[in-house]
């Protein structure tokens, strides 16, 4: 399985990033993806993340109504839109899937990740 990150970047407090992610390796939709992030200091915690097999979606409480994240089936890319971004919202920010939606939403450790993108907002 692999994670192929893209997006991230630099951006002042209120503004705006995409992140995207390229799953492969996967045999069937039974699994769920989305991001967690980690800055320094700080425990990881999971962002955002959408169950392939229903489109169930989860988001932390602090970036609900600012993340929202979607698929596009036809390239096979899972989305993150980045919103009213906040300094808070510095981190590295992993692409992750898990074989069980449930261990998303319950912030378990993840089955596979890729390499991490940055995410910096400056004030």
């Amino acid at each position: 399985v692999q994670l192929v990150e893209s997006g991230g970047g630099l951006v002042q407090a209120g503004g705006s990033l995409r992140l995207s992610c390229a799953p492969s390796g996967f045999t069937d939709d039974d699994y769920t993806i989305g991001w967690f992030r980690q800055a320094p200091g700080k425990e990881r915690e999971r962002v955002s993340c959408v169950a392939k097999s229903d489109g169930s979606t989860y988001y932390l409480d602090s970036v609900k109504g600012r993340f929202t994240i979607s698929t596009d089936n036809t390239k096979n890319t899972v989305y993150l839109q980045m919103n009213s971004l906040k300094p808070e919202d510095t981190a590295v920010y992993y692409c992750a899937a898990w074989r069980l939606y449930a261990d998303c939403v319950i912030n378990y450790p993840h089955d596979h990740r890729g390499q991490g993108t940055q995410v910096s907002v400056s004030l």
